[in-house]
């Protein structure tokens, strides 16, 4: 609920696509043009058309408020300027790629907190994001693509929109389209991206964007049902856990587990048992990034002391676990012959739970800013 003097928060509609190209932003002005058409007091906040005429042409009968401009050392920035539209105060804004970070010095940091705080002021939004943006997928889309997304945008975004919108095209259709010059007007590709314009990695893209709009439509039943104090039929007390390591990352096993907790409507809780290896500055670097990831994704964090296979085992009793997600144990053979793993304890004493092995960080690829 709000509080009594807050404004009632703005609806926020997202133009989902699964690579740049599809025609996001021109159906977002479309439906930009059909709202101010039926009354609706629209601006355009920030919208790149990539120098894409018809994309201009669709944006040329709305007003706009315009953005901040900002040139670094290294970078040309492009930002909404918060202010002025709180000035003007329209009903929508239109705000184009929610996965773009700000200029050093903005307000927030990236756009999507800037539509997060035009939400809470009561303005409505509508925005674009190419699903490869979403923090979860970021191991699964390096290994897709190879390329390491910097630019991301917290999966809550998605998930409490109040509408999510698809814009797809077949892969086939978008290679066209790149080959045409209408993606890219110049005809030149952008370097980061240039590993995306394929059929094989496309189809794989466009195929987790399908899934995360379905889950969407998942998710909207669910909470249909829980209005509507409808007999729920699925099980409300699966829980994942996921076991923190701190002699090496376990960011890839922590979007993982909370993937599998969204298509479970479960629970996550990322533990990390205390065994004496957590002391060293690496060590103690490696658990602040895994939590400060598990914050971001709403995932609760436990730190436990004692041995760790039966402190895991018991914590999974006491919480009625259902899952637990860890990596590949890094043990020699002789390791194996005299002392028995973790995974082959947990799996001995847990065998009502299912015990998920997740391969390790990849090397460093590319990264996409």
């Amino acid at each position: 609920m709000p509080e009594a003097n807050s404004p009632v928060p703005g609806k926020h509609k997202i133009f989902l696509g699964y690579a740049p190209g599809v025609g996001k932003t021109f159906h977002l002005l479309d439906e930009a043009n059909r709202r101010f058409g039926r009354g609706q007091d629209v601006v355009i906040g920030l919208v790149d058309s990539h120098g894409r005429k018809p994309t201009e042409e669709i944006a040329a009968g709305l007003e706009v408020v315009a953005p901040k401009v900002t040139t670094t050392a290294d970078k040309r920035y492009v930002d909404l300027d918060l202010e002025a539209i709180l000035e003007r105060k329209p009903e929508l804004v239109i705000i184009d790629e929610l996965a773009s970070d700000n200029a050093p010095g903005s307000r927030f940091e990236s756009r999507w907190q800037d539509v997060d705080f035009l939400l809470s002021q009561g303005i409505h939004v509508l925005s674009t994001l190419n699903v490869y943006a979403l923090e979860s997928l970021n191991d699964h889309v390096h290994d897709i693509t190879g390329v390491k997304i910097t630019n991301t945008v917290p999966d809550r975004m998605l998930h409490d929109a109040d509408e999510v919108e698809i814009v797809d095209v077949t892969p086939n259709a978008l290679l066209n389209r790149v080959k045409r010059g209408d993606v890219y007007v110049d005809g030149t590709t952008p370097v980061e991206l240039s590993t995306f314009f394929n059929e094989a990695a496309l189809s794989a893209l466009r195929e987790i964007a399908l899934r995360e709009i379905a889950g969407h439509v998942d998710e909207d039943l669910v909470s249909y049902r829980k209005e509507k104090r409808i007999e729920k039929p699925w099980a409300t007390q699966d829980r994942v856990i996921i076991c923190v390591s701190p002699t090496r990352s376990s960011l890839r096993l922590i979007r993982r587990g909370w993937r599998m907790g969204q298509r479970m409507h479960g629970e996550v809780i990322a533990v990390h048992v205390k065994d004496g290896t957590s002391d060293s500055e690496t060590a103690k670097k490696i658990l602040s990034d895994d939590f400060a990831l598990a914050k971001r994704l709403g995932i609760e964090t436990v730190v436990l002391e004692g041995p760790l296979a039966p402190t895991l085992i018991q914590f999974a009793q006491d919480r009625n676990v259902t899952a637990v997600i860890l990596g590949h144990p890094e043990r020699s053979r002789l390791q194996e012959m005299f002392r028995p793993s973790i995974l082959s304890e947990l799996a001995r004493e847990l065998r009502t739970v299912d015990i998920i092995v997740v391969s390790t960080e990849t090397a460093a690829a590319p990264e996409q800013h």
